[in-house]
C-alpha cells in the first residue's frame, strides 16, 4: 500500500446541497421491493443456476411476499430465455406479481427479450446503459450527445416493440448505469430525455433507477445524489424513483435506507446481498430493520432458516454465522456479562404483559424468524454464570440460586480452560452430575425412608433412613423441626457428617402435577467451608432429602 494514497486516489465530490433535508426525515412505510437474486444475482455466481434452481428459487420469492422480481437476462443465454418462457406458458406469475427482465441497450437484444415475454399478462422492461465519464471514455468512446442518442434509440425500440404487444402491459425502467459516480447534471439530463420519449403518467409512471453500481463515496453523499435529482426533476409524478445499491465500501444497507430518506420509493438487491464483488443491498437486513422499528416490510421472513437453506444451496455460497438476523449465531452470546443481561431481559420479558420486546442485546425476537431460544446461549471459556445457568435452565428446567451458578460456573471455567472448546449442554449436564454428586458410585446413596410426618408446633419431626454408605446398606435416624434438619441430625449422629444449612430453594422443572422437583442446599462444613447439594425427585420432599445427601458427598470427596 501506498503511504501517500493522494497520490493515486482521488476523493468523490458530490452535489453541493447545503439545504438538504434527507437527515430530518424518517422511514414510516416499506419501500416495493424488487429481488434481483434470479439476474443480477445469478450473474454474479461461479456456477448460475440452471432452470429447475431458478424456478425453486422463484417460488420462495413469491412465498416470502415479493411483487416485483427481475427474473432474468433473457438475451444472454438461452437458459435464461427458456426460464421466462417457462413462467408465461406454466402461467406461474401471479395477478399481483409482475416480472421483470434486463435488457442492454441495442434493437436486436431488445427484440429477443420481448420474444421472450410473448403473452405476459404484464411486465417490466428494465433498460440500462452506462453514463459516467469512465465509461463514456475507456469503455464506449462516446460523448455526452451520443450517449443519450444511444439510449434513446433502445427507447424506440422498447416502445416498438411493445405497441406490436398491446395485449401486454408494459412497464418500463431505466438505469443510468454507474448513476453514484456521473455528473448529477448529466444523469438528469439523460433521464428527462428518456423520460419524455417514453411520457409516462401517473397512473403509468416511469421507474427511473439510480444505481450505486460501484460504491464510491459515504452513504450521506448518494443521498444527496437521490435528493438532488429529486428536487430538479420534471414530472416527479409520474416516475418512480428506484435505488440499486452495491456495497464495494460495506454501507449499502445504509445508502438504500439513507436513500429512501431522500425521496426514493423503491429498492432492488438481493437476499442477504448476494452479487458482484462485494454483493447488491442485502434486502434482508433492509426489510427487518423496518421490522425492528414496529413497520411492516410487506415480506415474510417467519422460517429464516429455511431461507438461508435454499439461498446457501441454490448460490453455493455460505451465508456468514454473523450476518444480521440470519447467521447460524446472530442471537448467540459467549461473553459472560451478554449473557447474564440476556437472561435477565428473558425474565423480565416474561413479566411484561404489554407485548413489547425488550431485552438486551437482542433487538428483534428470535421466535418472530422461526428461531429458537436454544442457541441464544452458548458456553465457552469466555462464558458466566448467567450463560451456564441459562443453558442449564433451557435443558434441564434448573433454576439454580446464585450462590450455585457462582460455584458451578468456576467447573465450568476450569473445564473451557481445559478443553479449550464450546461446552454443549450435554456437557454441561455430565460435569453438574460429576459436580454435585447427581450420578455413578457415591458414599452416601438414598435407598428408602420415612418420615412420621408430624406438623404439629412443639413436636419434633423423625427421619428414618435407609441408605448405602461405600455400597454398604444401613439404617440411620435423626429428629429436627423439619426434615431437612431429621436428616443433618441422622448424619451427624450415625455417619460423623456435620454440615448446616445456609440457605433452601426448591421448585418443579416444568408445570403440571407429574413434574419432577429440584432442591438447592447452601451449606457450611464445620471448618465455614461452603457445599452445595442438588437433589431432584418426582416428590419435592424426597429431593430434599437427596440434597442433603448431595452436599454430603460433595464433603467427603473434598475431604
Amino acid at each position: 500500500m501506498l503511504t501517500r494514497p493522494d497520490t493515486k486516489y482521488r476523493p468523490f465530490i458530490g452535489p453541493d446541497l447545503a439545504d438538504r433535508t434527507w437527515p430530518s426525515r424518517r422511514i414510516i412505510a416499506a419501500p416495493r421491493w424488487c429481488s434481483t437474486d434470479l439476474r443480477d444475482g445469478n450473474q454474479a455466481l461461479v456456477d448460475p443456476m440452471d432452470g429447475k434452481s431458478k424456478r425453486r428459487f422463484y417460488e420462495m420469492l413469491l412465498r416470502l411476499g415479493f411483487k416485483e422480481i427481475e427474473v432474468a437476462f433473457p438475451s444472454a443465454s438461452q437458459t435464461e430465455f427458456d426460464f421466462v418462457r417457462e413462467l408465461i406458458e406454466e402461467d406461474a406469475v401471479p395477478d399481483d406479481v409482475t416480472v421483470q427482465v434486463l435488457t442492454q441497450a441495442r434493437a436486436d437484444l431488445i427484440r429477443r427479450t420481448f420474444e421472450a415475454l410473448e403473452g405476459a399478462d404484464r411486465a417490466i422492461i428494465h433498460l440500462y446503459s452506462a453514463t459516467a465519464p469512465v465509461f463514456r471514455r475507456v469503455v464506449f468512446g462516446m460523448d455526452r450527445p451520443e450517449i443519450v442518442a444511444l439510449a434513446l434509440a433502445a427507447v424506440r425500440s422498447i416502445r416498438d416493440e411493445a405497441d406490436r404487444r398491446p395485449g401486454t402491459a408494459w412497464g418500463f425502467e431505466y438505469s443510468p448505469e454507474t448513476f453514484c459516480f456521473t455528473e448529477p447534471e448529466f444523469a438528469l439530463e439523460i433521464c428527462e430525455a428518456v423520460l419524455a420519449a417514453w411520457d409516462p403518467s401517473p397512473e403509468r409512471p416511469l421507474i427511473l433507477n439510480l444505481p450505486a453500481t460501484v460504491e464510491v463515496a459515504t452513504p450521506n453523499v448518494y443521498a444527496d445524489q437521490i435528493e438532488w435529482f429529486c428536487r430538479h426533476l420534471s414530472r416527479r409524478d409520474s416516475v418512480t424513483v428506484s435505488v440499486h445499491p452495491h456495497n464495494d465500501r460495506g454501507t449499502a444497507v445504509a445508502a438504500a435506507e439513507l436513500a429512501v430518506m431522500a425521496g426514493a420509493e423503491r429498492i432492488e438487491g438481493c437476499l442477504f446481498g448476494n452479487g458482484e464483488r462485494t454483493g447488491n443491498v442485502d434486502l434482508v437486513t433492509l426489510a427487518l430493520n423496518l421490522y425492528t422499528q414496529g413497520i411492516d416490510p410487506g415480506l415474510d421472513f417467519s422460517d429464516m432458516r429455511e431461507v438461508v437453506r435454499m439461498v446457501e444451496h441454490s448460490n453455493r455460497l455460505p451465508v456468514h454465522p454473523r450476518h444480521p438476523y440470519a447467521g447460524e449465531l446472530v442471537f448467540t452470546a459467549f461473553s459472560g456479562s451478554h449473557q447474564d443481561a440476556i437472561r435477565k431481559g428473558f425474565a423480565a420479558q416474561a413479566a411484561r404483559n404489554d407485548g413489547i420486546w425488550e431485552v438486551p442485546y437482542l433487538p428483534i425476537d428470535p421466535a418472530d424468524l422461526g428461531c429458537s431460544y436454544e442457541a441464544v446461549i452458548r458456553v465457552n471459556s469466555q462464558s458466566g454464570k448467567g450463560g451456564v445457568a441459562w443453558m442449564l435452565e433451557q435443558d434441564k428446567g434448573l433454576r439454580l440460586p446464585r450462590p450455585l451458578q457462582v460455584d458451578f460456573s468456576r467447573v465450568v471455567q476450569a473445564t473451557a480452560d481445559r478443553t479449550g472448546r464450546e461446552l454443549t449442554a450435554a456437557d454441561l449436564w455430565s460435569a453438574f452430575e460429576e459436580t454435585y454428586c447427581l450420578s455413578g458410585p457415591q458414599r452416601f446413596t438414598l435407598l428408602d425412608y420415612t418420615d412420621d410426618g408430624s406438623h404439629r408446633p412443639g413436636r419434633s419431626r423423625r427421619f428414618v433412613g435407609r441408605i448405602a454408605i461405600d455400597g454398604r446398606e444401613r439404617s440411620i435416624s435423626g429428629s429436627g423441626n423439619g426434615l431437612i434438619s431429621a436428616v443433618l441430625d441422622a448424619l451427624r449422629e450415625d455417619c460423623g457428617i456435620a454440615i448446616e444449612i445456609v440457605d433452601y430453594h426448591e421448585h418443579a422443572l416444568k408445570p403440571g402435577a407429574e413434574a419432577q422437583a429440584a432442591a438447592y442446599l447452601e451449606c457450611r462444613d464445620a471448618r465455614g467451608r461452603a457445599v452445595f447439594g442438588v437433589g431432584i425427585d418426582a416428590d419435592v420432599a424426597t429431593a430434599s432429602v437427596k440434597a442433603v445427601l448431595s452436599a454430603a458427598n460433595g464433603l467427603t470427596k473434598r475431604g
